[in-house]
């Protein structure tokens, strides 16, 4: 049964920052896929808003799920999710020389997007049932690494470096913040750091390696893998502080500008917005980021607590890496930008976060 008291606490401020999103969403698609007055990225527009209005509809219905829900079937919905990434591997669609998608019929599906909510629930359970108050050990850990580590290597498998990247990140973070012991955070650190190097200099694909040559610098190849990055940085220098104007930005209208209503979508609105509307722009981010940590610490339950960390990570590191990127201090990944980039996955994957933060936001008082 559904408490209709709940409804009393229906969080607006965190519903209305994500119908903000939603029209700068369609706003920015338009611009970024429209040429020369004729309008071709009218039909980009309605399927995001098609994909943006099922998400509202997953919004609600997680929502309204108490979220402890998801802490007993978190286990189940881990597994699921690893057996449609291995599923992936062998039958999935094929595009662009990656393996990521399942068809389904309407849509492609990309179910590493749902692996980062898998994640968080799937340790936000483990982590509230095993907390230490010195700190968690190497020991305590081995739990959450195995879990992080099973969707990072079928993800790796994709190959998708970004989203496999990401899931490591969340997970630090998340363990971070249920405190670990300091010599155990070194002895992470210091891991990391070399399986990082021995990653990169034995593992990674031809195409992977060039990116990041391209990164560190991209003059040596500018009309290859330097391309992306330079084209992205010249959109959003040469919007300077107030901006071209809506619709107005040459390095998009001319197609100088790649993946311009994905994963560069950012450069696009810098370009015609300049500075000044990017900083209120990253204002919204910053907003809805502090906004979700501050459910998270109204909340009386250990789970909800380390579960609307984990879900506000997943926005922040896509953010973080996304902006990264296409200013050029990270290597291209492949990275949307969260609620406003092109993808009917990725927006249901967010849309589904934050109906469970909406969830933890209407039951501040449950504990358990």
């Amino acid at each position: 049964m559904i408490d209709k008291k709940i409804f009393s606490n229906f969080d607006w401020v965190l519903f209305m920052l994500i119908f903000a999103f939603f029209f700068i969403s369609l706003g920015e698609i338009y611009s970024a896929t429209h040429r020369e007055g004729v309008i071709y990225g009218s039909e980009f527009v309605i399927k995001q808003a098609v994909w943006f209005s099922a998400g509202i509809v997953v919004f609600f219905v997680f929502g309204i799920i108490d979220y402890h829900f998801y802490e007993r079937w978190s286990l189940f919905f881990y597994w699921s999710v690893n057996l449609c990434l291995i599923y992936v591997i062998y039958e999935g669609k094929l595009a662009g020389g990656s393996q990521r998608w399942i068809s389904l019929g309407f849509m492609n599906f990309q179910p590493s997007e749902l692996a980062k909510i898998s994640l968080v629930l799937v340790l936000a359970r483990h982590f509230s049932k095993n907390l230490f108050i010195d700190g968690i050990g190497i020991r305590q850990l081995i739990i959450p690494i195995f879990y992080t580590m099973i969707p990072f290597i079928l993800i790796l498998k994709q190959p998708d470096l970004g989203t496999a990247g990401t899931l490591v990140l969340i997970a630090a973070l998340m363990i971070f913040f249920v405190k670990v012991e300091k010599k155990t955070l070194l002895s992470l650190i210091g891991t990391g750091a070399v399986l990082t190097i021995v990653f990169v200099m034995f593992f990674l694909k031809d195409y992977q390696r060039k990116r990041i040559v391209s990164f560190l610098n991209p003059g040596q190849d500018p009309l290859g893998a330097g391309y992306h990055i330079i084209q992205s940085k010249i959109a959003i220098g040469s919007g300077m502080f107030y901006g071209k104007g809506y619709c107005e930005g040459t390095q998009n209208a001319l197609s100088f500008l790649p993946e311009q209503h994905t994963d560069f979508i950012f450069s696009v609105f810098a370009e015609e917005w300049g500075f000044l509307g990017s900083i209120i722009f990253l204002s919204l981010y910053f907003f809805i980021l502090v906004w979700g940590l501050k459910i998270s610490g109204s909340c009386r339950s250990r789970f909800g607590i380390i579960t609307g960390v984990g879900l506000v990570s997943i926005v922040f590191w896509q953010l973080f890496i996304n902006l990264g990127m296409v200013m050029g201090l990270f290597p291209v990944v492949g990275m949307p930008l969260p609620l406003i980039s092109y993808g009917g996955t990725s927006v249901i994957t967010i849309m589904s976060a934050m109906g469970i933060l909406m969830s933890i936001s209407m039951r501040p008082f449950t504990a358990r």
